[in-house]
């Protein structure tokens, strides 16, 4: 057991060595969500020709900070070997303002190599506004409208074709889908939504950057402000709480906890790289891997 963290702990220290590395010496295209052209080689989502069983767009903004390259690199090796038939989904990684010279150089490469960021105009904070920064600014800066905008924490892990399947018959306004607080709760209306990740409507969106509700009341625990919002506005007539498909790694957090689930949209608290080897070996991530002459695993 020993040998296994320290293992886990080198592997962590030189994350970002290698993040950097992989900026500059990566050859593949910049898009992290990949589709195969019928040529078989891969081209971006933001330039792929949107095919004919697509039913609808979502737009998964994953809330981090500035400094945590490694976590974005490895997220974007998750979520770039998913991607969905019915959905055509993008990634975005969402911060506030930089304020170290190293950020503006490591982040420019960042964007220059995958273009996966948006920079708010907000200072950085957990409770105290950057949630509805986000939200408030899609409509203003984001070249194209979707159908659902999904705010998520960048410890979760994300099974993009069951969060598809799961968004696909239900309505495209005025919707509010996730996992509701309180965890023993199966109503949808008695509270809000976890900050795990939180689906919303473009109307819900647009109202938000709209109406004087959201903007005077920015500040508390960023997920129930956006259920206080949504309730004061009368706004979400249409919500859904995807239990038991959606809560936090076994063990971590009493009732909103539970034992890994084949039918998994998303697991939680995932703070540890254990944490994250044991959902990916679970999942079996990596069974679309072909054998090479060039590697043996």
């Amino acid at each position: 057991m020993p040998s296994r963290w320290l293992v886990l702990a080198s592997l962590s220290s030189i994350s970002l060595l290698l993040y950097f590395l992989f900026l500059l010496f990566t050859l593949q295209i910049k898009s992290p969500l990949l589709l195969l052209s019928p040529s078989n080689s891969p081209i971006s989502l933001d330039t792929a020709p949107r095919p004919k069983t697509v039913q609808f767009s979502l737009l998964i903004g994953i809330l981090t900070r500035p400094d945590s390259y490694d976590r974005r690199h490895f997220l974007r090796l998750i979520y770039g070997i998913q991607s969905s038939p019915i959905a055509e989904i993008h990634v975005k990684f969402v911060f506030c303002n930089l304020t170290k010279n190293e950020q503006r150089i490591f982040v420019a490469l960042e964007i220059l190599r995958f273009d996966d960021i948006i920079i708010l105009n907000c200072t950085e904070n957990m409770n105290s506004g950057k949630t509805y920064a986000y939200f408030s600014s899609l409509t203003q800066i984001l070249p194209r409208r979707y159908d659902y905008v999904m705010k998520a924490d960048d410890d979760v892990f994300i099974r993009l074709i069951p969060l598809a399947s799961s968004l696909g018959p239900l309505p495209r306004t005025d919707m509010y889908y996730g996992f509701v607080i309180p965890c023993a709760s199966q109503n949808p209306f008695v509270e809000y939504m976890s900050g795990m990740g939180f689906v919303l409507s473009w109307d819900l969106v647009q109202w938000i950057r709209e109406s004087s509700i959201p903007a005077n009341n920015t500040y508390g625990p960023e997920d129930k402000t956006v259920g206080k919002w949504l309730k004061m506005g009368n706004k979400a007539k249409n919500r859904f709480s995807n239990k038991p498909a959606m809560y936090d790694y076994p063990g971590t957090n009493g009732k909103c906890s539970h034992e890994l689930i084949s039918e998994t949209i998303a697991v939680h608290r995932l703070k540890r790289w254990d944490q994250w080897l044991d959902v990916l070996t679970f999942f079996n991530v990596t069974k679309t891997l072909k054998p090479s002459e060039m590697y043996h695993l």
